[in-house]
């Protein structure tokens, strides 16, 4: 992994040469919670001048370029972020931005970073290259905070229907409400169960197993055991509800 983040930040600093590019990391890999077959390598890069078309392009297409030239790589295509001016990010102003998301590759015009990014982003960003620019950028209010753990609760209720991911999430929100702090996801699991804020104590610790060990867990069985979790996921976010209701 530590060889694919150099490469990756060299080719970036390479196309950006004369855009004073800064790159930090943050989540799981900077927590030391990165789970191959389970984590991304989430990224940051700001600049002091706007991308010009050529470079945009280019690297719109870099994580895709970098998985054909090495096919044997496991981490390439795990890179999530945006690269863009530091001026854009600080003022929420339109821009050419780089979006590289679980989503796929694009080019966009306007990105904001979430409440709970930022924070890992202050508290714990690594910085590879460039000027520290974290000084500039403002923390979440507590409105902020719980707005966005609200948004994020919305969207459990929607989508929440199969998966383990779903509870890591309800039981970091859960974390964050109460304390103001960001965690990792591993931790939140734990303190959930320290907590005892689970409706289902054994789905709990199953699901923190596959999440230390994801490519053992990688299997019919586990995936199938994953759909019959809906119900069990919405009595989580129950709990959330009702912790919301406070704020």
């Amino acid at each position: 992994m530590e060889q694919s983040i150099n490469i990756m930040v060299n080719k970036i600093k390479s196309i950006l040469n004369d855009n004073e590019p800064s790159i930090l990391l943050y989540g799981s890999v900077v927590h030391d919670d990165f789970k191959l077959g389970w984590s991304d390598i989430d990224f940051i890069c700001l600049t002091s001048k706007a991308l010009y078309d050529e470079q945009a392009n280019e690297l719109v297409d870099l994580r895709q370029t970098l998985l054909e030239n090495h096919p044997e790589n496991l981490h390439f295509k795990l890179f999530e972020g945006v690269i863009m001016t530091l001026e854009a990010f600080i003022n929420n102003t339109d821009d050419t931005i780089i979006y590289w998301g679980t989503s796929g590759r694009r080019i966009i015009k306007n990105w904001r970073m979430c409440p709970f990014g930022k924070m890992e982003l202050l508290e714990n960003g690594k910085l590879l290259c460039g000027s520290d620019f974290r000084h500039l950028i403002s923390y979440p209010t507590r409105q902020e905070i719980v707005t966005a753990i609200k948004d994020h609760y919305r969207t459990i209720r929607q989508h929440g229907k199969s998966g383990n991911g779903w509870f890591l999430d309800i039981a970091r929100c859960l974390y964050t409400i109460k304390t103001n702090k960001i965690i990792t996801k591993t931790k939140a699991g734990e303190w959930a169960l320290q907590e005892n804020i689970c409706p289902d104590i054994s789905i709990m610790e199953k699901i923190i197993k596959i999440r230390k060990n994801p490519l053992e867990f990688n299997n019919e069985e586990t995936k199938q055991w994953q759909n019959t979790l809906g119900e069990h996921i919405q009595k989580f976010a129950d709990i959330l509800k009702a912790e919301l209701r406070c704020h």
